[in-house]
């Protein structure tokens, strides 16, 4: 019967890092076994639970109905044994040492993030702390996978299996050089803007979308004169310069900048960021730390 248990978390945990990776190649080299291996494994754990549970298409794979399903149950499971070491020294009161990982956009990580890691590592500085570099929505496919424990972002559209907290919300604004003629005024217009050049981020970038949409929306027209990579600390360095005119929100101003700020929330709506999570995913005690540290109701009102 022991022997019987250890197989079948060894075929669980298995399925798990299939259904992650959506390959069996990348699924054995995690595992470091091999690819006939795994794929046994899967047989023998379809045999037992009576169900076909992968659809396979050449090396990828995907989960069928009954796949997702049994994935769902098992996943927070098996994540919670291999988390044993840490979840055991949490309920003793030490978290000492430990990773986190988070996965978050540029501008996140720079402007929103830094006050909490800093509180976190002072509090829990054995703990290492990665930063993945993922803008949304494509930070989304980390957080599926398990790569990452929970995302940090802003989602205008939230799929059914992922849990968003908003915590933060930043209203819209231009910025001009300080000498821009838009500039000396207290409030200004879609037309008082259409004339001018904007700068801005790469056009995967959310904001492009909702730039374009305002402006159809009251039929004007609009140009992008410089597309900048690097994220907004570049875009500002240009608009101080005085080569274009951008549209941003708050989090981005640090008073710092030598810039015009104006307001354009009545056209642009403001923009929440918050905690992104995968629904019944299992959390570290690395990661509840964190997340009770943003929020600290997160886990006292809602269930996620």
């Amino acid at each position: 019967m022991h022997y019987y248990k250890q197989t079948r978390y060894k075929l669980l945990r298995t399925f798990c890092v299939v259904a992650q990776k959506e390959n069996i190649t990348h699924a054995a080299e995690q595992l470091h076994i091999s690819q006939p291996t795994v794929s046994l494994q899967i047989q023998a754990l379809e045999r037992e639970m009576g169900e076909k549970l992968l659809e396979r298409r050449g090396p990828s794979v995907k989960l069928t109905p009954e796949g997702k399903t049994l994935y769902q149950l098992i996943q927070p499971l098996t994540a919670g044994i291999d988390s044993l070491r840490e979840t055991f020294a949490a309920s003793l009161g030490k978290i000492e040492d430990g990773e986190l990982n988070i996965a978050a956009g540029h501008s996140t990580s720079l402007y929103i993030l830094p006050e909490y890691i800093e509180r976190f590592h002072h509090t829990y500085p054995g703990i290492r702390i990665n930063l993945h570099n993922y803008s949304m929505p494509a930070g989304l496919k980390p957080l599926l996978e398990d790569q990452v424990d929970f995302a940090v972002g802003s989602l205008a559209q939230v799929p059914d299996n992922i849990a968003y907290k908003p915590f933060v919300g930043f209203k819209s604004i231009l910025i001009t050089a300080m000498d821009h003629p838009l500039a000396k005024k207290k409030q200004v217009t879609l037309e008082d803007i259409s004339p001018y050049g904007m700068i801005l981020p790469p056009r995967h970038v959310p904001i492009w979308h909702m730039i374009d949409t305002v402006f159809r929306q009251y039929q004007l027209t609009y140009k992008v004169i410089m597309e900048a990579g690097g994220g907004w600390e570049v875009v500002k360095r240009y608009v101080e310069d005085n080569i274009g005119i951008s549209i941003t929100n708050e989090m981005c101003i640090t008073g710092k900048e030598q810039l015009a700020v104006l307001p354009v929330e009545r056209y642009f709506p403001a923009r929440t960021y918050g905690l992104i999570l995968r629904r019944g995913k299992f959390l570290s005690p690395q990661a509840k730390r964190f997340l009770e540290m943003v929020d600290a109701d997160l886990f006292q009102h809602e269930s996620i």
